[in-house]
């Protein structure tokens, strides 16, 4: 994807599809997330404020959520472990 504009919309269109977090985009595309998240936020309203609405919605769902799924990822880091 040369184009910036092209980028940030279907990086928009991706997470509000799939519900997926800034991370996970990152890793799809294979691109930082750094960039993922400069594109969805500031690009995006610029280009498209509907899809940006719609990602910012998702985004903020995932951010209420993200302690939930910190703590399942230290339950199976220590499932393995035997104290």
């Amino acid at each position: 994807m040369k184009d910036i504009r092209s980028r940030a919309i279907a990086f928009g269109n991706y997470i509000v599809d799939t519900g997926a977090t800034v991370r996970s985009t990152a890793k799809v595309f294979k691109i930082s997330k750094s960039t993922v998240h400069k594109d969805v936020t500031e690009r995006l309203i610029k280009d498209n404020p509907i899809l940006y609405r719609d990602v910012k919605l998702v985004l903020e769902k995932n951010k209420q959520e993200r302690h939930i799924r910190g703590g399942l990822a230290t339950k199976q880091k220590y499932k393995g472990i035997k104290l």
